[in-house]
């Protein structure tokens, strides 16, 4: 089993940059493949990017494409997720998600680990 909590999320005008982290807990981080998504108020959870145990896969979400990049160190634990270009739309409550598998994953179901997430505004 793996603990994540979020951090890094904030209220920032449009066009600015944020950078997320997720900070897993135990000593088997390197064996799970790692997602960001997110949720908008009266939306559904929705994929942003997800990168695989070793960071060789990568998947991005059309909408973040050019504009925000996962990464990870597997020496620390940690997961990030940095936001540039940010607009309006991508105002969400974002939540990083594990799953103990090589395989990289863009659907909510197939992640049975989660943080509390962490709130992003946007402003215009």
């Amino acid at each position: 089993q793996v603990h994540l909590v979020e951090s890094g999320g904030g209220l920032v005008q449009a066009g600015g940059s944020l950078r997320l982290s997720c900070a897993a807990s135990g000593r088997t981080f390197s064996t799970y493949a790692m997602g960001w998504f997110r949720q908008a108020p009266g939306k559904e959870r929705e994929f942003v990017a997800a990168i695989s145990r070793s960071g060789e896969n990568i998947a991005y979400a059309d909408s973040v494409k050019g504009r925000f990049t996962i990464s990870r160190d597997n020496a620390k634990n940690t997961v990030y997720l940095q936001m540039n270009s940010l607009k309006p739309e991508d105002t969400a409550v974002y939540y990083c998600a594990a799953r103990f598998s090589v395989l990289v994953q863009t659907t909510p179901h197939e992640y049975p680990y989660w943080g509390q997430g962490t709130q992003v505004t946007v402003s215009s």
